[in-house]
């Protein structure tokens, strides 16, 4: 996926998420079904997870490269990325529990700011995508907690697809 393509990507989930929460009653920001995350745990799962990867995306190529190696393997399309994620989750359902299980839960009060530090991490990473280069996107790894390390196209593909996997969550329960 050209990057262009997967920064518009982004938007779209973005926006998605930011349509339905717009519509979402007060209520429903703190209190979450019998143990699920509420939306702001969602929300601040999410602000962190843009968070981490613009830090990473920040630091100078080299250091990247030096820290984590490259890419030794076929890059993966999108879909890929998506159906290994949803696998990954499926068959470490434990260890994603206790991965997340002390998530700060914000308050109705810290909304609105929240909301802003998403839409702003999110800009930046649509930013830092289409400033990066090809190469860069291809051979540059990160490495995920989940997925182990994946190209810096693929990491910010996952993070489209992160995005939507929590809308459709939310919309389940709500």
């Amino acid at each position: 996926m050209d990057k262009n393509d997967i920064a518009d990507l982004l938007e779209e989930k973005h926006q998605d998420l930011f349509t339905w929460l717009e519509n979402q009653p007060d209520e429903n920001w703190e209190n979450g079904p019998k143990d699920k995350w509420s939306t702001s745990q969602h929300i601040q799962h999410l602000v962190n997870s843009l968070q981490l990867l613009n830090n990473a995306l920040s630091y100078p190529r080299f250091i990247l490269k030096y820290k984590f190696g490259t890419c030794n393997r076929e890059p993966r399309d999108y879909k890929t990325v998506a159906k290994k994620y949803q696998e990954k989750l499926l068959a470490n359902q434990e260890r994603a529990k206790k991965f997340n299980k002390d998530l700060y839960k914000p308050t109705l009060k810290e909304k609105e700011r929240l909301l802003t530090r998403f839409q702003i991490q999110q800009k930046k990473l649509q930013y830092k995508t289409r400033k990066i280069s090809d190469k860069n996107l291809d051979t540059l790894v990160i490495p995920h907690p989940l997925m182990g390390k994946m190209t810096v196209r693929e990491i910010i593909m996952w993070t489209a697809h992160h995005t939507e996997h929590h809308l459709e969550t939310l919309q389940k329960f709500y």
